[in-house]
């Protein structure tokens, strides 16, 4: 079958983009082949088509756990059968799984790179009728990529069970030295390299120096009407922003990790629909998401490199149409970013503190703890050793991507209560039981639907409206739940950990120091191309990002923000023009700067070098109430 076929059929589509026909041809030959393709560009097609016309499985490698299982879930709606081989599985469904991939005619076999390394998994892929090796996010494989992963390192034993097999490996952001550490580590054989341009031509690139953000994001969203992706650093942003933005009337909601799988779905479905037209996320948001009509993306807070920036902002404008990716300035978010991202870079022997005190914690001997499994307080771990959070946290990261242990994250697992005996049943109870009467009403007070349904319990709250102490509401919980009157399920912990290595102290941390501090000084580097790239007011948006990916663009992009900037300073007919428009609106009545920029279409610079001119030709001048009129 040929692949245009097979796009038709799966995917109903007529035709390819840019590259994929190629890469696709490449892998058919049995080529190893390396795709780069930037974000939108539509790298799973390109080993799913070449899997799906031979025979066989394919084995796909990715670090993303959300995106393998979006990624699997699509390939089952097309009527694929396709498994991905995520964390929390029991050893029963390993086997069984693995098994199907042997005997069950899968197609697709998406696995981590730490599940990589079990010998369970390895022997039984040894047994696969494996028909390509895909490797996903591959400058993970890179020392000085922007995600590394030293379990990527180990992919490398794919091709040694089965060295006839072809790989492609894909990514959307890597530098020259990352393409060739990924050839080399994946071993490729006369590669077959194909390479698509970073250049982005419909999205206007804009840095935004000011003083008042939500105002200024208030005046680009009225400006640039349409499906908008706002970024911010954390979830209580997220809630504010969103917040703000409701109460001036916009169609607005909000994503992070914190909120449910349900909600998620909900809210990605009225966004993507057309249901609400703005989404304040976090990074946490965007990957995999494929909407076409994206107007705006806005960094409300300043991003953490310019790769993760080229991918967010490249969720814009998928469509061809123009589209803009703005970031929001203040002068105080240089030091943010810095303090942020590089004073909570844990050092190795933090590391080694952390990774000491972890095992103490948990009373794991020295020699022993391999595939142990503990429940995990965070805050009171810190808490025991008098560690700081934001430090400790990072140490923790680090010591999950280095495979010493896997941390679990369960943010949106809380006690779940429902009053399972009738309304008359339960107030006869209370009557004998006066103590819990308190507990009782600011449960039913508080949640209101706990009577029809299990509903998610914050304790902490409840806590503080009862005016009881944790240890008395956990005991009287306990009994109301023994009395038959409730159904309990208690979240005494936030987070679970995997020892993946027995305890050998400083011997365990010592393999990884020289990878922590590789990162450490790729992370300065990275911050540091972000404040360049903010600071940089002299050359074009456009021809920055493509430097930074090492590529050259001759022709400025005639549309960012250093562009228009450029473009307003030397185009007088313009300058007359924003003039005139100033001056017509004041004669009607005076109006403050804000509300001129609300009326007249301008950016906040060119406003205010005009009303700055006009001033200074004696044409305006400012009122005692800060507002501009004519003389």
């Amino acid at each position: 079958m040929h692949p245009i076929e097979v796009l038709e059929r799966h995917w109903n589509h007529t035709s390819f983009r840019p590259l994929q026909e190629e890469i696709i041809t490449s892998v058919l030959n049995h080529e190893d082949t390396f795709a780069l393709l930037p974000t939108g560009g539509g790298k799973s097609i390109c080993f799913q088509i070449p899997a799906l016309i031979q025979d066989g499985i394919c084995i796909v490698v990715s670090p993303l756990i959300a995106l393998m299982k979006d990624q699997v879930n699509t390939l089952k709606q097309k009527g694929i059968k396709a498994i991905a081989l995520t964390s929390g599985i029991s050893y029963k469904d390993l086997d069984t799984q693995l098994d199907n991939c042997i005997y069950g005619n899968y197609k697709f076999l998406y696995l981590s790179p730490e599940r990589l390394q079990q010998p369970l998994v390895q022997e039984r892929i040894q047994q696969m009728p494996v028909n390509l090796i895909a490797v996903d996010e591959a400058h993970c494989i890179s020392q000085w990529g922007n995600d590394f992963r030293p379990a990527y390192k180990n992919i490398s034993i794919l091709r040694q069970i089965h060295p006839h097999v072809n790989c492609i490996a894909l990514t959307a952001t890597a530098k020259h030295n990352v393409v060739d550490d990924i050839i080399e580590n994946l071993d490729f054989v006369s590669p077959k390299i194909y390479k698509a341009s970073f250049a982005r031509p419909n999205i206007a690139y804009s840095v935004i120096h000011t003083d008042d953000k939500l105002f200024q994001l208030e005046h680009i969203l009225n400006t640039h009407q349409g499906s908008s992706i706002i970024y911010v650093r954390n979830r209580k942003a997220t809630i504010n922003i969103n917040n703000y933005l409701i109460a001036k009337k916009f169609s607005s909601t909000f994503y992070h990790g914190g909120i449910t799988n349900k909600e998620k779905q909900e809210r990605l479905h009225q966004w993507t629909n057309g249901q609400k037209q703005i989404i304040v996320a976090t990074t946490a948001f965007g990957m995999g998401i494929d909407k076409a009509n994206v107007k705006t993306v806005i960094h409300f807070n300043l991003p953490e490199s310019l790769e993760s920036y080229y991918q967010e902002a490249g969720r814009a404008g998928r469509n061809g149409e123009l589209a803009y990716a703005i970031i929001l300035k203040q002068h105080v978010d240089e030091d943010h970013l810095r303090n942020q991202f590089l004073s909570t870079l844990p050092s190795v022997d933090f590391v080694k503190t952390v990774y000491n005190k972890l095992c103490n914690y948990f009373q794991i001997s020295y020699g022993e703890g391999e595939n142990s499994l503990h429940q995990f307080d965070f805050k009171s771990f810190c808490s025991a050793y008098k560690l700081s959070a934001s430090i400790t946290y990072n140490a923790l990261l680090l010591l999950d991507r280095n495979a010493i242990i896997t941390l679990t994250q369960h943010f949106n697992f809380r006690t779940k209560i429902q009053f399972i005996t009738p309304n008359t049943v339960l107030f006869q109870y209370l009557e004998t039981h006066l103590d819990l009467n308190i507990l009782v009403k600011v449960l039913l007070r508080t949640y209101g639907g706990i009577f029809d349904y299990e509903t998610k319990v914050n304790l902490s709250l409840i806590i503080q409206k009862s005016n009881l102490t944790e240890k008395l509401v956990i005991e009287q919980l306990k009994r109301l739940e023994k009395d038959g009157v409730i159904s309990l399920q208690m979240a005494n912990t936030d987070s679970e950990i995997t020892f993946l290595q027995p305890r050998e102290d400083d011997i365990t941390i010592n393999p990884i120091a020289k990878t922590i501090e590789q990162q450490h000084t790729l992370k300065h580097q990275q911050i540091e191309s972000v404040l360049t790239y903010i600071q940089n007011d002299k050359i074009c948006k456009s021809q920055q990002l493509l430097a930074y990916f090492g590529e050259k663009g001759n022709k400025v992009c005639g549309k960012c923000s250093v562009c228009k900037l450029k473009t307003s300073e030397i185009n007088s007919s313009s300058k007359a023009s924003l003039s005139d428009d100033i001056l017509n609106t004041l004669k009607v009545k005076a109006l403050s700067s804000r509300q001129l920029l609300h009326t007249i279409k301008c950016s906040e610079h060119e406003l205010l070098l005009t009303l700055s001119e006009l001033m200074e030709t004696k044409k305006i001048k400012i009122t005692n109430a800060n507002t501009y009129t004519i003389i």
